[in-house]
């Protein structure tokens, strides 16, 4: 016989982790990280580059950049950005953002 048979009540691995993020509130702590592990594709490299510090706390986006002149552009296009992270996000992730 074989004992490696899935029983009814089992469920994969992935299904559990989702469940268990949930029941601690951590699926939003995780797109968090996957957002910042994003910028590079969410900004361009110019952008990532110019970073240095990236951090999100009670909806919005802490952004320290090395370039004054970087810093201004992107607080033009600061909507832009929202947009951008909010959409890989998945969800109202961040509504405001600080340059630093």
């Amino acid at each position: 016989m074989n004992d490696h048979k899935r029983n009814s009540n089992e469920a994969p691995l992935s299904t559990i982790i989702d469940k268990l993020m949930r029941a601690y509130g951590l699926e939003g702590k995780m797109k968090e990280l996957d957002v910042i592990a994003a910028w590079p594709e969410l900004m361009g490299p110019a952008v990532a580059n110019r970073t240095k510090d990236i951090k999100i706390r009670n909806k919005t986006l802490f952004l320290t950049m090395d370039s004054a002149v970087m810093r201004e552009e992107l607080q033009h296009g600061k909507q832009i950005i929202i947009l951008r992270v909010n959409e890989k996000a998945g969800f109202e992730l961040i509504t405001d953002i600080y340059f630093g």
